[in-house]
């Protein structure tokens, strides 16, 4: 069943009377308030809220609401955004050679549990298309020949605008991404990545990670940014690990985590449970609703 619900994500400087100004504010429209959850940075003295609204039956149309909301944001100088929740986001996944990030976005979002719709999968390789072709959706491979990576991005941003992406999930897209290419989507692509301590980049983490003899390890889901792996984050996790585990042991751990910790940071952005503030995310846990 399609949600009708409506919701606005603010920040704005914290100030005294937000809450009634802002409840006020669309009781006097008519709206029913159906949850509402609110932060307050005391350190940055910033104020963050997640409202969500009763759809049904509304007395205004979106158009009108945005105006008579931007009066207000104008007053109290808000940062804001609205969303629909009847308005199912366009997500495509970008993959290179590895299945479970894949394996477990698309299986959610078949079972109902990520409200997305997937148009396509695009690959700078052709082995995930077996998993692509299980679940019916198109498969796009598109290799970087002669190291262009700028025409392989051209063509990969064109079939983004084609299919009307609203976000882009890097599962496991073992490909750094241009600023130009960052620039088309800000705060609409999510990467994934292992998280260790120390810290191992490059090929073979976890046997570089057994080496060494860590006792953690984990994964962490961000935004994509011109900084390589240091957009805001949006999703952590660890789990312990000892001497005795492998590294064969060590990857299928690792690789449990990304896709635990990337599925739940795709579920909350198409949730409109975060707001980005600086290189920091405010996450809105769910509220069972």
């Amino acid at each position: 069943m399609t949600d009708p619900s409506i919701v606005f994500l603010i920040q704005c400087p914290d100030q005294k009377g937000l809450i009634a100004k802002i409840s006020s504010f669309f009781s006097e429209l008519d709206y029913n308030i159906l949850s509402c959850q609110q932060f307050t940075d005391e350190i940055q003295h910033q104020y963050f809220m997640r409202i969500k609204l009763d759809g049904q039956g509304v007395p205004l149309t979106r158009k009108e609401l945005s105006q008579r909301f931007a009066e207000l944001a104008d007053k109290l100088d808000f940062t804001w955004s609205v969303h629909y929740q009847s308005d199912i986001a366009n997500t495509a996944i970008l993959v290179s050679k590895t299945s479970h990030c894949l394996f477990d976005l698309l299986e959610r979002q078949s079972q109902g549990k990520i409200q997305t719709n997937i148009p396509l999968i695009i690959s700078n390789h052709p082995d995930m298309e077996y998993l692509a072709d299980q679940f019916r959706v198109p498969y796009y491979c598109l290799p970087i020949k002669d190291g262009n990576k700028v025409e392989q991005e051209q063509q990969i941003l064109a079939l983004l605008q084609r299919h009307h992406i609203d976000l882009v999930v890097l599962a496991r897209y073992m490909q750094i991404l241009t600023s130009d290419f960052i620039s088309q989507y800000p705060g609409k692509i999510i990467n994934i990545h292992h998280a260790f301590l120390p810290a191992f980049k490059g090929a073979n983490p976890y046997r570089r990670a057994y080496e060494r003899g860590v006792k953690m390890i984990g994964a962490t889901a961000h935004y994509a940014t011109n900084d390589l792996d240091e957009g805001p984050i949006i999703e952590q996790d660890v789990e312990r690990v000892s001497h005795a585990y492998s590294p064969k042991t060590l990857a299928s751990i690792g690789a449990d985590i990304e896709r635990t910790v990337l599925t739940r940071a795709v579920r909350s952005h198409l949730e409109h449970r975060v707001i980005i503030t600086g290189n920091r995310t405010i996450i809105f846990p769910e509220s069972g609703e």
